[in-house]
């Protein structure tokens, strides 16, 4: 298979940043990805020109949304800041044509009833102009997640599923998040393709920590505790664009694509 791939970079030139790396796409975030002010355009010449330079070279832009958000959240403070803040996200990735805009999926506190997050999740679904594809990801942690589970996931996409526009609303797969999820990386693919019909962008990273830790910590191919042919498995049977969102920069992403075109 053709592996259109690249890497999470800065959102200075995303297209020289895949260029850098030999890929065909970039994920990057619209400023700062610990803050609720909205989306920020790094590149100098504006949207329309980095628009206008992503397709002249052949480039596909994904928009990581910032990590703050989670609509799911029982705290009005926390769900409707959330709410504006992804909205501001997706129209801001249609003004560079970005592919889509990927956001976790959040959760609620431990004790707190999780049907309430997923109707939370439908109402929000409702609520946005969905001016790119919104691709939901998968998380590592928490125990009363909306997205880590399969079986979390399932009621995810249940909820979503009743949300005027549910049907487009796409699913981006996270290995690492996988594996130190609890998801066997052997048949996460069918299961995940089972539950939501459809995986639109894979995020493809080691993991630091043991299966079913709970740690979102990545790692470069190679140095972490997922078997090499898991991740390249996983990618394969997705056949989906991945992103890679291991450290080192330029050299180490590269090596790393590198490492997955040669495995796929």
């Amino acid at each position: 298979m053709t592996l259109h791939i690249g890497g999470h970079v800065d959102g200075l030139d995303p297209v020289a940043a895949a260029q850098e790396r030999g890929a065909t796409l970039s994920q990057f975030f619209l400023g700062n990805p610990q803050s609720y002010k909205g989306p920020v355009i790094e590149y100098a010449a504006g949207a329309a020109a980095l628009k206008a330079a992503a397709a002249a070279a052949g480039v596909d832009l994904y928009v990581h949304a910032p990590y703050p958000i989670n609509v799911a959240s029982t705290n009005n403070r926390v769900r409707i800041p959330g709410r504006k803040l992804l909205q501001q996200h997706l129209t801001a990735a249609a003004e560079i044509g970005a592919k889509g805009v990927i956001v976790h999926g959040g959760h609620l506190g431990v004790d707190e009833d999780a049907s309430i997050g997923f109707d939370n999740w439908r109402k929000c679904i409702d609520g946005l102009d969905m001016a790119v594809p919104l691709l939901i990801e998968n998380t590592a942690g928490g125990e009363n997640a909306m997205a880590r589970r399969l079986e979390a996931i399932d009621r995810l996409w249940e909820a979503i599923g009743a949300a005027s526009g549910g049907d487009t609303v796409g699913f981006c797969l996270d290995t690492c998040h996988a594996w130190a999820g609890g998801a066997d990386l052997t048949d996460v693919v069918d299961r995940v393709r089972a539950i939501t019909g459809r995986i639109d962008l894979v995020h493809a990273n080691d993991s630091r920590d043991a299966f079913d830790s709970g740690a979102d910590r990545h790692t470069n191919f190679g140095a972490g505790l997922i078997e090499a042919d898991g991740i390249a498995d996983v990618v394969r049977a997705a056949g989906a664009p991945v992103v890679v969102e291991t450290p080192g920069g330029v050299e180490g992403q590269t090596a790393d694509i590198t490492w997955l075109r040669s495995r796929v």
